[in-house]
């Protein structure tokens, strides 16, 4: 678990899972021989044999008046194409208990797109019906995400999404589909950053003059700021995503915006600083206990 202040607003990382390796379906240019020349992603973002290091969790935003999550996870008990993610038993909501939070306690869960690995814990498997985790709170979604997602062809990667993680929240009337660039609260909105899914958002978070930016997928590991150029084999328009993330960089790089990346390993969040070829995230500033 990690913590971030940025202002009165505290963010929490709850993990559901961190691997080494096994990464080159998703990035399939970060090859070992591409990546350990990178050698600041070492030890935090990968071995330095060049192998990736990534995680999977989910994002608790406390405001003075609201409790929100970003990004589900993969959820437990779901049939999922991926063996490592197939019907998994983990403890997710003990560790979101050990945390200090329970599921009826928040008001708000966001998704910054709807793949498989952020949608997750939308739901859970009880008498075997899929009903929504968090029944106290409204799931927002991006309305051109949702409206893409209702009629694609999924791929093997996103197979039954929809049907056990996001349909049975709309069914229970618990969703607000939004737009791209939606003001969730007073210090948390959204941003468009298009290209990894037509739809696909980040999360702002602004307080008492200092901010954070919540990456989801736009940026998916780290060695993607040094190499804009490397696209994710599960981008919906790579040109896009390299577009992204370019102004992106424009943007935060040098600037004092804790970037929190919501596949980075631990310790997840840092500052986007530049050199005279190109950009790296500095995780030793980083304000986290």
């Amino acid at each position: 678990m990690n913590r971030w202040q940025i202002g009165d607003v505290r963010i929490t990382r709850i993990v559901e899972m961190e691997v080494v390796g096994g990464t080159r379906f998703i990035l399939p240019q970060a090859t070992p021989e591409a990546v350990s020349p990178m050698q600041w992603l070492v030890p935090h973002f990968a071995t330095p044999e060049g192998k990736l290091i990534m995680s999977v969790h989910a994002l608790v935003i406390e405001t003075p008046g609201r409790l929100m999550l970003v990004d589900t996870c993969i959820g437990n008990d779901k049939v999922r194409s991926i063996p490592n993610w197939q019907q998994l038993s983990l403890p997710f909501l003990e560790d979101l208990a050990k945390a200090g939070y329970e599921p009826e306690q928040f008001d708000t869960i966001m998704c910054t797109h709807l793949h498989v690995d952020h949608v997750g814990w939308n739901t859970r498997l009880i008498d075997g019906v899929w009903v929504p985790t968090f029944k106290n709170a409204r799931y927002l979604i991006g309305k051109t995400e949702y409206e893409h997602w209702q009629t694609a062809d999924a791929s093997d990667l996103n197979d039954g999404i929809f049907e056990d993680s996001v349909q049975p929240v709309m069914n229970a009337g618990l969703m607000d589909l939004v737009a791209a660039d939606h003001q969730v609260s007073d210090e948390v909105s959204f941003v468009s950053t298009p290209g990894h899914t037509p739809g696909h958002v980040s999360i702002l978070i602004r307080s008492r003059g200092e901010q954070a930016l919540i990456t989801g997928d736009c940026i998916h590991h780290p060695c993607q700021i040094e190499q804009t150029q490397w696209s994710s084999s599960a981008d919906f328009d790579a040109s896009a995503a390299i577009a992204t993330r370019e102004d992106l960089l424009s943007t935060y790089a040098d600037q004092p915006t804790l970037i929190i990346g919501t596949h980075f390993a631990t310790p997840t969040a840092g500052y986007l600083r530049s050199t005279e070829t190109g950009h790296y995230l500095d995780t030793t500033v980083a304000q986290h206990d």
